[in-house]
């Protein structure tokens, strides 16, 4: 595929995501609209996992940061003290992938989920922040499967060479995962998902603050149907979509709103690759889906 995107200047957006049990890596799907998504590279994967104990590339999260380069973060493993790490500044070559140790401090901790990317401006930094579970934290037996009671951790870094001590990031009165950060003017949209399975919840909250580092621990009511996660927060014109992964069905949805308080389902109004599961939405120029798309097999 050798097209390239003609016209004037439009914003585009790139999702990364994993399709299967994530042994492929990272795929690339663009859009112009936010609603029609399009595989990059034939569906193809541009990286493949070489990190962790089962070598995995789940919820890749990938942030642009001001020199252009792109920075990528994901899930290694079901049960690994560590997430993924790598840089490119093309999204086709990649540079050497490496273990960032989040949680080795902990020696009953039992997984480091979904980690996300976000680079805060007002501060010059880039937060990482995961779900993980350490046994006996919060309670005996935790509400989600085989007895887990996650909580979002992070580190920030100015580099991805020197990273502060881990700390609780977000510490609600339910099971929590799937954390993902939008800021609109000077409000953090903090959208995560309740991972409480008796009663069952599996839905998607937001919390609001002007502050990144106190985020208020009541949610919103869901914002989405039960079973769903990975939120993908993106704003598009005066819309905030989040997109999210309907893990029991096999594909994708969306929720969209203009205020952030009032939001509509529009899962009939968006199409995704085959396969698509948890990742994130981000803009780029038309010089990066130019690249991409004249790099494409």
């Amino acid at each position: 595929m050798t097209s390239t995107i003609s016209g004037t200047a439009k914003d585009i957006y790139l999702f990364s995501y994993f399709t299967g049990k994530s042994e492929t890596g990272l795929h690339l799907a663009y859009s112009l609209d936010g609603l029609t998504w399009t595989p990059l590279n034939d569906g193809k994967s541009y990286l493949l996992p070489a990190v962790g104990k089962d070598k995995l590339m789940r919820d890749p999260s990938i942030v642009q940061a001001p020199d252009k380069t792109f920075h990528m973060v994901w899930t290694t493993g079901w049960h690994d003290n560590s997430i993924g790490y790598a840089s490119s500044k093309d999204l086709i070559s990649w540079s050497e992938q490496k273990a960032i140790p989040v949680m080795t401090h902990e020696p009953t901790v039992r997984n480091s989920w979904a980690p996300e990317l976000f680079y805060d401006e007002a501060s010059m930094l880039y937060y990482i922040f995961w779900a993980s579970t350490i046994d006996g934290r919060f309670s005996e037996v935790g509400p989600s499967e085989d007895g887990l009671d996650h909580r979002l951790y992070y580190v920030t870094t100015p580099n991805f060479k020197t990273f502060s001590e881990t700390k609780l990031f977000f510490n609600p009165d339910f099971s929590v995962i799937d954390g993902a950060i939008l800021k609109r003017g000077k409000e953090y949209f903090l959208f995560v998902k309740n991972e409480n399975k008796t009663p069952v919840e599996k839905n998607i909250r937001v919390t609001v603050s002007k502050d990144i580092n106190n985020f208020p621990t009541e949610v919103s009511a869901p914002i989405t149907r039960n079973w769903v996660e990975g939120p993908a927060p993106l704003q598009v014109d005066e819309y905030i979509y989040v997109y999210f992964d309907q893990y029991r069905e096999g594909k994708y949805g969306a929720v969209r709103s203009k205020d952030g308080k009032t939001w509509e389902d529009v899962s009939d109004l968006v199409s995704f690759p085959k396969g698509i599961r948890h990742g994130t939405a981000f803009k780029v120029s038309e010089t990066v889906l130019d690249n991409l798309l004249k790099n494409s097999k």
